[in-house]
């Protein structure tokens, strides 16, 4: 059953990536280059400036929107698009980490990607909706119409658009593997490295990988609680970890993780940070915080980043 708020946590956007995941290197070539010039995406000479085809360039001016480190400037032409504090944080050449090197910054551009308000709509599907373990993209297609039906009844989406986000999304996630080795797509997509969605018998088969994953660290995991508790759990000072693990939009069906996997993150994290705490009152698991988690996570983030460094 589609939740009545869904329309709000999503907008009906579909196959705006002309059929092209995102490719290394991307998202930093399209952030620099707007951070120079912040209409360089409306120009005629986009192509050759980012060092791609017109459709590419169309592609990577869709995923830095989508992964919401660029944003169309507010109250001025919407040709021009500005970096975000998201994507300043991150991709700045003093960020906390430009290249991307490390796979935790992979996951948090997977969940930023699937947060409110989500700009991929078949992606938000997939991963808080779609409820197959093993599936097809024939599958992920069928539902996709059903959502789209239920969600968005008034936006009229050819079923071939539909489809190019089935079989992009796959090609961003599952490894690739041909006769001689790893195929182009899959050696292109870092996404592919987070191991979230994998080949399940006959090769047209995939299953969504559930539970624990290698560098989704536990600094990642509790930021995304937090901003999660920040967008739904208003002035609370608590939030369940079955709301963590299972609401729409949440965490734990964002990673596809399991409740042994949060809450070791939450306690592990805990030992940092006297601001978060794991409890359990009358039964109830939860996590708590002290402040704002807003200003939680972002703490969390750069503690880690600069550890890291």
């Amino acid at each position: 059953m589609i939740s009545s708020k869904t329309i709000s946590k999503t907008n009906p956007i579909f196959a705006r990536h002309e059929t092209f995941h995102p490719r290394f290197g991307w998202l930093k070539k399209g952030f620099d280059k707007a951070v120079e010039n912040s209409v360089v995406f409306s120009e005629e000479s986009a192509p050759s400036t980012l060092g791609v085809g017109k459709n590419m360039a169309k592609a990577i001016r869709y995923w830095c929107l989508a992964y919401k480190i660029l944003q169309e400037e507010p109250n001025k032409n919407r040709s021009a698009l500005v970096p975000t504090d998201f994507g300043r944080r991150l991709l700045n050449d003093d960020g906390w980490d430009p290249y991307l090197e490390d796979t935790a910054s992979l996951w948090l551009l997977h969940w930023n990607l699937l947060k409110v308000p989500c700009q991929a709509t078949a992606w938000y599907y997939v991963f808080n909706i779609f409820n197959r373990h093993v599936f097809t993209a024939d599958d992920i297609l069928s539902g996709l119409i059903e959502y789209k039906d239920r969600a968005f009844p008034s936006i009229n989406i050819n079923e071939s658009s539909l489809l190019k986000d089935a079989n992009c999304l796959l090609r961003m996630y599952v490894e690739q593997i041909g006769k001689e080795g790893l195929i182009e797509d899959s050696i292109d997509c870092p996404f592919v490295e987070l191991g979230l969605i994998k080949h399940y018998g006959e090769s047209k088969q995939y299953a969504m990988n559930i539970g624990p994953k290698p560098w989704l660290t536990p600094a990642i995991i509790v930021a995304s609680c937090l901003e999660f508790a920040a967008s739904h759990a208003e002035e609370a000072k608590t939030i369940s970890i079955s709301r963590l693990l299972y609401d729409e939009g949440s965490p734990g069906l964002c990673f596809k993780i399991k409740e042994n996997t949060l809450c070791d993150a939450i306690e592990t994290i805990s030992m940092q940070f006297d601001d978060i705490a794991l409890s359990e009152t009358a039964g109830l698991i939860q996590m708590s915080y002290d402040k704002t988690p807003v200003e939680l996570s972002e703490r969390l983030l750069k503690h880690y980043y600069r550890r890291r460094g």
